[in-house]
């Protein structure tokens, strides 16, 4: 074969292998994994559990490889700890709890973590002090009661067993108070994992099988987990030192507006009990609902009584608010963020354009209540005749773009210009202009 032809020939191979190469799309080619981290940097409220479901159906909703709970604790609430270690579960996402560098996961934290599918901690950070406290007056008092100590610790117990972690510990860590820090925590088989920062984590948890699933966290992608608008108020108003604040706030309020009528402060007493009612576990679907008729009230109460004020502005807040809290944050399965998203724009929003819209008219029903009287004000003013006026004929004129009754002394023929000497209750009295 002459050299030019296969010259010619091994060019066009070349051409095509490269083309044929730009097109076609590496095997192991795909999604880039990644991973949600939610933190948890302070103590276990109410509002925990909910964070926590809604972290995880962001999780399960756009296929994140798992999601780690970097837990920062004292502790929490009972009741919620047991919500968050049944959703755990529950779902099938993989979850990682994590204590971070200088971090802490007692009491609520430590069970929690032994619920987690994978348990690991930073070098140097501690769990454990578990036993049940019970919130007085003079601060917190150890519970003793043995009914309540038992079920504990079967509930701590089963939950390490569940997992294949110490027993011995699930149990001291309540009745004993004990702790451990991260090298007796993996020593004695309470965390699978010591890892600095989390990063480092993904990298040696990579290629465990959880839940079914073989994790692929190596190079994931780490990605922040938000909390939703309503869920960020929930938790501000779920500090047990906020919702204490707005339950004193609110009684002192009660009391200092029934004292001192008309001042308003029963009315913003109201709602602090309420918000502070909500962020100890009240149910807050009958809150929100009881903060938006309250909000309703208290703006039809503002047109009713002169002046705009103290209850135009609660009402306002009441509205909003309540609106904000009456976005379904629970029930996983129903309800999708974007559905969420979707609430937020069809409630909160109408509600503020609402609010504001009964802003304005309150304003403009206040201006004119405190409008001058004008009788006498528009003597000697102009006016157009629009109707033929005379002593036995009563007409309408126009005095600044507005139509008024009027008669006059003499006669008087449409499209003139006429000056006002007088006013006889809803009639002007005019006369030629000269």
């Amino acid at each position: 074969m002459p050299v030019k032809k296969v010259s010619h020939f091994l060019f066009i191979f070349f051409l095509c292998f490269i083309l044929t190469a730009g097109l076609i799309t590496p095997v192991d080619a795909g999604p880039q994994e990644k991973v949600l981290v939610l933190k948890i940097s302070e103590a276990i409220t109410p509002a925990s559990d909910d964070i926590i479901a809604n972290a995880i159906e962001k999780a399960e909703n756009e296929n994140f490889e798992a999601l780690v709970i970097s837990l920062d604790t004292p502790g929490g609430g009972l009741d919620e700890t047991q919500v968050i270690i049944r959703t755990i579960e529950n779902t099938s996402v993989p979850v990682i709890g994590y204590v971070p560098e200088s971090g802490k996961a007692w009491s609520a934290g430590t069970l929690i973590l032994m619920g987690t599918d994978i348990a690991a901690m930073a070098p140097f950070t501690v769990i454990g002090s578990a036993q049940p406290v019970q919130m007085t007056a003079e601060g917190t008092k150890p519970i003793k009661d043995e009914k309540i100590i038992n079920a504990l610790v079967k509930f701590s117990v089963s939950t390490a067993s569940k997992h294949g972690r110490n027993e011995t510990f699930a149990e001291e860590v309540i009745t004993k108070n004990k702790n451990l820090d991260a090298q007796e925590a993996l020593e004695t088989g309470v965390i699978e994992y010591i890892a600095p920062t989390i990063p480092n984590l993904l990298t040696q948890i990579d290629g465990e099988q959880v839940k079914g699933k073989i994790l692929r966290t190596e190079n994931a992608n780490i990605e922040s987990y938000e909390p939703p608008l309503s869920l960020s108020l929930l938790r501000l108003i779920s500090n047990p030192i906020i919702s204490s604040l707005l339950l004193t706030i609110g009684l002192y309020g009660l009391i200092f507006g029934i004292s001192s009528p008309g001042v308003g402060a029963e009315v913003f007493g109201v709602i602090s009990i309420v918000l502070g009612l909500i962020g100890t576990g009240f149910d807050i679907n009958i809150g929100a609902v009881f903060l938006i008729l309250l909000g309703i009230g208290l703006l039809i109460v503002e047109i009713k009584v002169p002046g705009f004020g103290i209850f135009g502005l609660a009402g306002l807040i009441s509205l909003i608010i309540g609106s904000i809290l009456l976005i379904p944050m629970g029930y996983e399965n129903i309800y999708t963020p974007e559905f969420r998203r979707l609430l937020i724009l069809t409630v909160v929003a109408p509600t503020i354009v609402f609010g504001l819209f009964l802003v304005f008219a309150i304003y403009k029903v206040t201006e004119i209540r405190n409008k001058k009287p004008v009788i006498g004000e528009f003597i000697g003013e102009s006016a157009q005749t629009i109707d033929p006026l005379g002593p036995e004929k009563t007409g309408f004129v126009r005095y600044r773009g507005e139509y008024w009754k009027a008669r006059s002394e003499e006669e008087i023929e449409p499209e003139t210009e006429v000056e006002i000497t007088g006013k006889v209750r809803e009639v002007l009295l005019v006369k030629r202009k000269i």
